[in-house]
């Protein structure tokens, strides 16, 4: 029988890994589950001011009628450049709080959602690609096979996917929004395991708390990015429209 008190030095040094492993990713999960349920509660929150008996109220016109509809949908993809740029030279305590701004900017963003798709094709698209991820991302964290090969393949598939996307806004085809909504669905499907084996990847026990902490972020704000969009593609793919 094994005693813990003769137990090797690199036994014990596997053990220290392993913990501390363990509270870097809970730590990347937290900040994510977090930004989600802000981006969540600013999506309701807008939605609820902006609609009153099945018309846009004064609010809603404001934000979905004016050009200030332009700087909703623009202004997360430029915090999201702007944090990815400046996450070395800033603190991770400001990282965070970045972050968390962005997911509320995303949560006004996909507000409109709401004017489109029915609340109960919302919640559906949500639960089933929270499912997904999940399994996915325990895929990717679990899985001695390395995925380093897949993150090309796919990053090439979601340009790919952008450039049928402006195509079709000039086509205004069914067939072809049907295609892209799933093959988009299994891209970012596949990003969720790749991507949660390199924040796994990333960790090494001799960073100190801000490099820590930063990295954690930084995970976050990736895995965040996986499941916004394979939510969107999902919702395209099985939403009904109001």
């Amino acid at each position: 029988m094994n005693d813990n008190r003769f137990m090797s030095s690199s036994s014990a040094q596997a053990t220290q890994i392993d913990l501390g492993l363990r509270s870097y990713m809970l730590g990347v999960y937290n900040h994510m589950t977090t930004a989600l349920a802000l981006t969540g509660l600013m999506a309701m929150g807008l939605n609820f001011l902006a609609i009153s008996n099945g018309a846009l109220t004064p609010i809603g016109e404001i934000f979905f009628l004016s050009p200030l509809k332009w700087v909703l949908m623009l202004a997360p993809l430029g915090m999201v450049f702007y944090l990815s740029a400046k996450l070395n030279s800033i603190s991770a305590e400001k990282a965070r709080n970045l972050f968390y701004v962005y997911a509320g900017l995303m949560g006004l963003s996909l507000s409109s959602l709401l004017l489109v798709y029915t609340g109960a094709s919302v919640v559906r698209a949500f639960f089933v690609t929270a499912a997904a991820f999940a399994a996915l991302s325990l895929y990717g964290y679990t899985t001695k096979k390395s995925l380093s090969g897949l993150g090309s393949f796919l990053m090439m598939g979601v340009f790919g996917l952008i450039i049928a996307q402006i195509a079709n806004i000039f086509m205004a085809s069914t067939q072809l929004d049907f295609i892209i909504s799933i093959v988009g669905v299994l891209i970012f499907a596949g990003l969720t395991a790749y991507d949660t084996q390199k924040i796994k990847n990333m960790y090494l026990a001799g960073d100190n708390n801000e490099v820590s902490g930063k990295k954690s972020v930084l995970g976050a704000l990736t895995l965040y990015l996986d499941f916004i969009l394979m939510f969107q593609f999902l919702l395209m793919f099985l939403g009904n429209r109001e």
